[in-house]
């Protein structure tokens, strides 16, 4: 993984809106209509280089294949592994039972109607190794000429997927995550054997607690959460910390949000896993002012933080000067190097419930990027010309070379580095 070392790079959390042709096929899939598997296979590939392309226009530094081929970030796996034929539902969420007339509206959106989460309801096997390679290899073929720095792919942790897809087959929670943690050891070797970055997607760790602890005590999460992050580590323990990143969240959506587990009960339980990058929600209102965190906790060597410096849930254009203050609030803490600028969550978590706009969505990965450079010109010295030369990279180049001919002006970078 790479670190901020001239200046602050970016990324975002994996997915991505999928054109409106490959999201029909999609979700006639998902709601078990026959789906022409060539036509499919040709407009998946088609927006391969597409979702490519959007990101470098973006000035995107780390991509991703957009998660395109899946149905959900946590549910997709029903289609890889065997054993999910059981009647599932989709889990309560504590904070929007408290506001029925609300979560009538959220919860009745056409999107959920059609994601399938079924059970577990028998033995666990990964047999999704052709449905991997594919986009494996159409995630390869589209970064070939492109610009970038690293290139990740995302895949769902054990827990998470214990989260979504509720077991009715092990005998105990610790034997269905220690099943889906060697399941799915054979999905994350993979991804890092393609030379991709590894993201594994951990938001059980955060909103596991006003989801499937919401009636039971802390203490009680911390256990569930601590059993989690070891399958987790030994479903990776054959790749390099250095190789893999983690992606936390209180879930991806607009909502009331005041049952969140606080950051600060679960930072120590998080840095137990493996992974060196950790990625989390820092932008939306609710857990914005959780930067503070930082002061408390020490980041342990070789960790480098992703903090949302964009909302994935609101339309709202993020001004690049406020992306910037957000980033060096973490860079002032833990060391500009040590931070990568990244989005709250994805733009597409499950298919069809995008919540901002496609044409916003790119707008908004432009503005942290944007942002990004004027942090940069504050926290680093970099020259003119990489300055000049990153910034022709977005429509609004003059923002962060005027920012930093300013600083220069006025003698120095207000002592920081």
């Amino acid at each position: 993984m790479k670190q901020s070392r001239d200046r602050i790079l970016t990324t975002h959390t994996g997915s991505l809106p999928r054109p409106a042709g490959l999201l029909r096929r999609i979700l006639e899939q998902e709601s078990g209509q026959a789906v022409n598997q060539g036509e499919f296979e040709a407009e998946l590939r088609a927006a391969s280089r597409e979702v490519v392309r959007k990101q470098v226009d973006a000035s995107v530094d780390i991509l991703s294949d957009g998660e395109l081929s899946k149905p959900g970030y946590s549910t997709y796996v029903k289609d890889r592994l065997t054993g999910f034929h059981g009647e599932g539902r989709f889990p309560a969420i504590a904070d929007l039972a408290e506001f029925p007339s609300y979560a009538e509206r959220e919860l009745g959106r056409e999107g959920l109607r059609v994601l399938r989460t079924p059970a577990c309801n028998a033995p666990i096997e990964y047999t999704g190794q052709a449905a991997l390679q594919r986009d494996i290899v159409n995630f390869k073929a589209s970064l070939e000429g492109a610009r970038f720095e690293e290139a990740f792919m995302t895949a769902a942790s054990p827990g998470v997927i214990s989260l979504f897809l509720e077991n009715q087959h092990y005998p105990s929670h610790e034997a269905y995550l220690a099943a889906l943690s060697d399941a799915m050891r054979v999905e994350y070797e993979a991804i890092h054997e393609a030379g991709f970055l590894l993201q594994i997607d951990c938001p059980d760790l955060a909103m596991g607690r006003h989801i499937q602890f919401a009636g039971k005590s802390l203490d009680e999460f911390r256990k569930s959460a601590v059993l989690h992050v070891e399958a987790l580590n030994r479903a990776v323990s054959g790749i390099p910390a250095e190789s893999m990143r983690i992606h936390l969240c209180w879930a991806n959506y607009e909502g009331p949000h005041h049952r969140d587990v606080p950051l600060a009960d679960i930072v120590d339980v998080v840095l137990q896993a493996r992974p060196a990058g950790l990625s989390f929600v820092a932008a939306n209102p609710r857990h914005e002012h959780e930067w503070k965190v930082w002061r408390d906790v020490r980041l342990p060597e070789g960790k480098v933080l992703i903090p949302g410096v964009v909302d994935s849930t609101t339309n709202f254009i993020e001004h690049p000067e406020l992306v910037a203050e957000r980033i060096e609030r973490f860079a002032d803490i833990v060391g500009p190097e040590s931070v990568i600028a990244g989005t709250d969550c994805g733009f597409a978590t499950f298919a069809a419930l995008t919540t901002v706009d496609p044409a916003i969505a790119w707008a908004k990965l432009e503005a942290m990027a944007e942002g990004a450079l004027i942090a940069s010109s504050r926290l680093f010295r970099p020259s003119h010309r990489v300055i000049v030369g990153l910034a022709n990279r977005t429509r609004r180049a003059a923002v962060a070379l005027r920012e930093l001919r300013s600083v220069e002006g006025r003698g120095g970078t207000d002592g920081r580095r």
